[in-house]
Parts: C-alpha cells; structure tokens; sequence
C-alpha cells in the first residue's frame, strides 16, 4: 500500500495569518487614499496631505499589526482570522482618531497620548536615576534612530551623560534637529567630573546647533560661567525660543553677563525662569537686559538669587516694558524699600498679571503699600496674590486691603509671617467676604489672638469651595482655637493644622495694642471697633 495514502493524513487548512508584506502594503495604500482623498470622513474632519497620510498610515499599519500579532501569539493553533479581525479593527480605529485630531499641518498633528500612532515625546527621565555610558545609550536611544520618527520632544533628564554616551546621541540629535521644537537637558550630567561635564555639554551643543527650538531647560546642571559657555553654539543659534529654564544652575555674576551675551534673540520669549541661583545685583542688571529684549515676556522667575536693591530696581525698570506679562515670581530676594517702590512703578502697567509672587523680599510698609497702590489700578484679572514675610504691619493694611478688594477673580491669598495682628487681620477678613473666587488663605505667624482667628474664619467659613485656611504659628487662645474649630467642624479639612499655636505667645517688639495688653477679655471689643471699619486709603 502506498504510504502516501494511509490514515496520518491531515485535514487542509489556510492559515490567515500573519498576512504577507504585499498585503500589508496594500492596506497601507488603501489607508493614505483614505487620508489624503476628498470624502465624507475627511470633510467632516480632516484632508491630510500625501506626506502627512503616508506618514500616519504606515504607523496606523504598525500599530494594528503588532497588537494583531501579539494576540494570534496567544492562540497559534487558531486558523489567524481572530487576528484578521483585530488587525482590520485596529486600522479602522486608529484611522478615525488621526482624522478626529484634525491635523491639518506638520505643527497640528503633534499627539502626546502613547495610545496614538504618532509619538511626540520621548522621555527617559522616569527611569531609575543613574549614570549612562554608550552601550546603555544605544539601546536607550534606540526609538530615536528610527527611520519616520515623528519625536519633536526629548528629555534626558534624570540621566547622567558620560563622554561615551554624548558620541552616541551626538548623531542622533543632529539627524533629529530639525524636528526637535522641544530640549530638556535638565540635570543631565550630574556626577561627573568637571572636564568631562564641560565637553558632553559641548557636544550637545553643537549637535542641536542650528535646530529651531521653541522651549530649552537647561535647569540643576550647576553650569556656572563655563557651562553657560559651553552651551554656547546652542544658544547663539537660536532664533525661535519661547521658554528658557535656568533653574539651580549656579548662575553667579559672570554666568549671567555669558547668558546675556550668548541669547542675541529674544523676541519671543514667553517664559524666563532663574530660580534659585546666585545671581546677586550684577548678575540681575545683565539679566535685565535680556527682561528689555523680551517684550511677549509672559512669566518671569527670578526667585531666590540673592538679588538686592540695586538688581532689584534694575530688574523692575525693564520689566516695565513686558507689557504681556501674566506671572511674576520674585520671592526671596532681598529688594527692600526702594526696590518694591521701583516694582509698584512696573506693576502699575501690567493689566495681564494673574500671579504675583513676591514674599520675603524685605519690603516694609511703605514698599508693600507702594505696591497694594499700584496693583489697585492695574491686574484687574488677579488670581494669586503672595506677601508674605516682608514686615508688613497693621497700619498698612487699609492699602493692601483696598487693593485686594477690587480682585474679585482672587483663588490664592498669602499674608503670612508678617505683622497684621488683630486688628489687620480683622480689616482682611472684611474683604474676603466679598471674593467669591477665593480657595486658600494663608495668614500664619501673624501675632494674630482669639479676635482676629474668630473673624477670619467667620468670613471664610461659608464661601463655597474654600479649600484651606492656615493661621498656624499664632497667638491665639485656647478657647479661641475651639472657636476656630467649631467653625470648621462641618469641614475641618480646611483648617490647616494649629501645632505650632503659641496661646501664652508675646510680641517680641513690645509693641502690642492696648486691647491685647488688656488681655483675652477686651478681645470682642477690639473686633466689634473694626469689623465695620471702612477700607480705603492708608492710615
């Protein structure tokens, strides 16, 4: 008998998949007619051009394909068509939200969601910190090298670059340079002896040379004079950068005279931030200049850089002309009285400002009133308003009341770790009641008694949707914080936490007001004298 014919024959079957590479080309063909040709579909949403559907459609196809293949993997003994089915789902699917996104140009069609054909980003900071030589480099980067990427965003941050690992992205921004809109190099290089740190920065540098960025962070990098310098062919390069981050950069005096000098175009300049650096008078005069060629300059940080009187009037004059500017952070600097009389100047002429940061800047009374007066007039729009810490006392308070009281969009309201006592604290909490916006106050270490807790938390206690009182670090009394308390039992997730409450607290310059010296029982009285005390002008 002629074996051929015996009973291990086998039943005939097709297998369906995987489909061929010719089948797969077709799809993608029929998938950028779709795309780029006059129909229903693309009326209603979107008509892309031929580079843009050729682009879209082989991604579609990829996607489709790997999720297809990953779930015939799970059932191989299957004739494929669960997998067909899939595949030919997956392609409709992803079809749909490329023409819902409606990209109708290169800019248009940038898509951060992971779930999308098209990826934008690519992050390595989520990983564990750590250093990276060129082997790691090369796998890490590996997306990046791919032919069609459509990245216009990197960040490295978190990583540390070792010279092996700069040759190895060296290549790879430079062929990506002319898509990249988007660098953060933050904290990139931390670790690393000084000569090698300075040369991985240069060839970061040169290889972005020339690419047309719109935001660079450079921040926690420690880059000094040499490291500004070293990003130099970067940043001379630029003509299109809205968002410069220096943050924690050891920006000393001679650093920022080398970033003045290496940004020559500024123009549009939206977001500038040097927080916390060392920047000290010097360096803030060269900053000032950069602020002057900045006029679409919409949030400025210069926070904690040592900045005194002198860079503080200098940065205030340029910011004169920033006439867009929408947020303003200032804080821990040493401006004093004449740099906050300079700032209230400035601020006079920002009708755009929504955030105004500028605690323990050493104002005073007469440089926070200077400042109460000129926002009065101006920042009709204002949402967070911060003073704190700059030894602001209860005579001043009739001008930054009045002042808080036109903000009627205020969300954010910080007085805290200056002198209001009772009977500041008792004229604030009257114009509260009139923000119907208001989310958080922060009135801590303020000398503040039973009095002015009572009151404060009578005007706040009803407003829908406040979400936190703090008046930690007090003065005020037991009963007082049981008053406190009882206000806020429906809600006492409120009220931040009273630990630091000293009830037997003194003031330490002995200048108390009769009533407090008279002790807890005048205590009512002093509140009924000032809860209708008109707010207008300063005493």
């Amino acid at each position: 008998m002629d074996s051929t014919l015996n009973s291990e024959r086998r039943p005939f079957s097709i297998k369906l998949w995987p489909p061929s590479q010719n089948t797969r080309q077709v799809l993608v063909d029929r998938m950028i007619n779709n795309l780029s040709t006059k129909s229903l579909f693309t009326e209603k949403y979107a008509l892309l051009s031929r580079e843009e559907a050729e682009q879209n459609a082989k991604r579609i196809e990829d996607v489709a394909f790997a999720t297809a293949d990953q779930n015939y993997e799970k059932e191989p003994d299957g004739d494929g068509s669960s997998a067909v089915q899939l595949y030919a789902r997956e392609c409709s699917k992803l079809l749909m939200e490329v023409l819902k996104k409606k990209p109708r140009s290169k800019e248009d069609s940038k898509v951060t969601s992971d779930t999308t054909p098209t990826q934008t980003l690519f992050d390595i900071s989520k990983g564990i910190r750590d250093f990276i030589e060129a082997e790691e480099a090369e796998k890490l980067l590996k997306p990046l090298t791919e032919p069609g990427n459509t990245y216009s965003k990197i960040c490295f941050s978190n990583r540390s670059f070792g010279q092996g690992a700069a040759h190895v992205v060296e290549p790879i921004l430079v062929s990506l340079k002319n898509q990249l809109k988007e660098v953060d190099l933050s904290d990139f290089i931390a670790g690393r002896p000084e000569a090698e740190a300075l040369e991985v920065m240069n060839i970061f540098a040169a290889a972005l040379e020339g690419s047309a960025l719109e935001s660079l962070d450079l921040s926690n990098n420690a880059l000094g004079e040499k490291g500004v310098r070293a990003f130099g062919a970067l940043l001379k390069s630029q003509r299109c950068l809205e968002e410069l981050y220096l943050i924690n950069d050891g920006i000393s005096e001679e650093a920022a005279r080398a970033v003045c000098e290496l940004i020559p175009s500024t123009e549009k300049l939206r977001v500038l931030h040097f927080h916390n650096n060392m920047t000290g008078d010097e360096g803030a005069i060269a900053i000032s200049e950069v602020v002057k060629r900045s006029p679409l300059l919409e949030d400025f940080r210069c926070s904690s850089t040592r900045v005194g009187s002198e860079g503080g009037i200098a940065l205030s004059e340029a910011l004169e002309t920033c006439t867009h500017l929408k947020k303003l952070d200032l804080r821990d600097n040493m401006f004093g009285v004449e740099g906050g009389i300079a700032l209230s100047k400035a601020l006079s002429k920002h009708e755009s400002l929504k955030e105004v940061y500028l605690g323990y800047l050493n104002l005073e009374d007469e440089g926070a009133v200077a400042i109460a007066n000129a926002l009065k007039e101006s920042a009709p729009s204002l949402e967070v308003f911060d003073i704190a810490g700059n030894e602001i006392k209860a005579k001043s308070v009739p001008a930054i009341a009045a002042c808080i009281a036109t903000k009627t969009l205020l969300t954010k309201l910080n007085l805290g770790e200056n002198e209001l006592k009772d009977e500041g604290t008792i004229q604030i909490s009257k114009v509260l009641e009139g923000l119907p916006q208001l989310k958080e106050v922060d009135m801590n270490t303020n000398l503040i008694r039973r009095a002015g807790a009572r009151v404060l938390a009578q005007a706040l206690v009803q407003k829908p949707g406040f979400k936190l009182l703090n008046i930690n670090g007090n003065f005020i009394s037991d009963e007082g914080i049981d008053e406190v308390k009882d206000a806020f039992k429906k809600s006492p997730d409120i009220l931040g936490s009273l630990d630091e409450n000293d009830p037997e607290g003194e003031d330490d310059d002995g200048d108390d007001d009769k009533e407090s010296e008279k002790g807890e029982g005048n205590e009512d009285e002093l509140e009924s004298k000032l809860k209708n005390l008109e707010v207008g002008q300063e005493e």
